[in-house]
């Protein structure tokens, strides 16, 4: 059932099963300022065209350009990829003249599985935690779909966290303070790749940083049709990113939860998760499931659920008083995850 039509989403949701929640009024006025023909929605059809496009509009930036005047040490690594598979690229970024070793955020960049790359995350990652936390960042690029479909991208995230980790002492990085991270898709891969070392007893994250991560391939949560036709990644361009990842494996019923990860049946023994998305996005109630998974599979999981936000809020309004306050809550999580006491003194739930 799809009622986008009859739901005002920007001036009052009238009363219906699908009535999407409002938004904040800040966040409100600068998604309107993106126009619809910005919110296209991603289709079999258009998708091709839509990458092209994106790659054009987007290009990533430069080695050089990333250590901005030589206030950090940037570097491109390639590293074994998974068996049968090629080399994957990291980019390996910190501040410079910071003596090792530190701890490091393991990232997976967004863009649905089938957009976005390394290099483009690294600025805003940089600014907002590698100075202030005196961290570390390296940035997987990993092969999207629907060229390189299940299981390329969690393989070529897995393959580099594993070098990473045997060469910590190397990279001048600490092994035992590693958070894998992402944002969106970046999210879904970052929840996989945290279910899947440990699966494989590959190196220990002492956190995982899901934000609005894609979990669910599925796409039939209540938020998910409140939102059709509304949120910048609706469910038409989540069904067409998840078909493109998965092909004929997309809604199967044995699917694996390293291929999404709220098909998990067991959510035990996993780092601890900090969780957020907004009250206006489609993601919101697959993200809060996962929580309350976790939860109830006695593990630790921070989740925050931004009243009024919709998906990918904090990059398409930066300014606004809620993405900084979304900001705020997840530098004091990775501050609180990453201390050496933390780190060393407690037992990963």
């Amino acid at each position: 059932m799809d009622l986008a039509d009859d739901v005002p989403f920007e001036n009052g949701p009238v009363a219906t099963a699908w009535s999407a929640p409002p938004l904040d009024p800040e966040l409100a006025a600068a998604l309107a300022e993106l126009g619809r023909g910005a919110r296209e929605p991603f289709t079999p059809e258009n998708l091709a065209d839509r990458q092209a496009r994106d790659a054009a509009v987007r290009p990533r930036p430069t080695v050089r350009e990333l250590r901005a005047d030589g206030r950090f040490a940037v570097e491109e690594l390639r590293v074994p990829g998974p068996p049968g598979g090629p080399d994957v690229t990291l980019v390996s970024a910190r501040p410079a003249g910071l003596a090792g070793p530190l701890p490091l955020l393991f990232y997976l960049h967004g863009g649905g599985m089938i957009m976005g790359n390394a290099w483009s995350v690294l600025p805003r990652l940089l600014r907002e935690w590698a100075v202030g936390l005196e961290l570390a960042v390296v940035s997987v690029e990993y092969r999207l779909a629907p060229r390189a479909r299940y299981p390329a991208a969690v393989e070529d995230c897995y393959a580099g966290l594993v070098w990473v980790a045997a060469r910590a002492a190397e990279l001048a990085v600490d092994a035992d303070r590693i958070v894998v991270g992402g944002k969106s898709a970046g999210g879904g891969l970052a929840a996989a790749l945290a279910l899947l070392t440990r699966d494989r007893g590959g190196p220990t994250p002492v956190g995982q940083l899901l934000l609005c991560p894609m979990l669910d391939d599925r796409n039939d949560t209540v938020s998910s049709h409140q939102l059709a036709g509304l949120d910048p990644w609706d469910r038409t361009s989540n069904a067409t990113a998840w078909q493109a990842l998965l092909g004929d494996r997309h809604g199967a019923t044995d699917l694996s939860p390293y291929a999404a990860p709220a098909r998990a049946t067991d959510l035990s023994r996993l780092p601890p998760a900090y969780i957020d998305v907004g009250s206006a996005e489609t993601l919101r109630d697959e993200g809060v499931a996962y929580a309350q998974a976790i939860w109830q599979a006695g593990g630790q999981a921070e989740l925050h659920v931004w009243p009024g936000a919709f998906h990918g809020f904090d990059t398409v309004a930066p300014r606004a008083k809620l993405s900084q306050d979304a900001r705020e809550a997840r530098t004091r999580w990775l501050r609180r995850v990453l201390s050496p006491s933390d780190a060393h003194g407690g037992p990963v739930c």
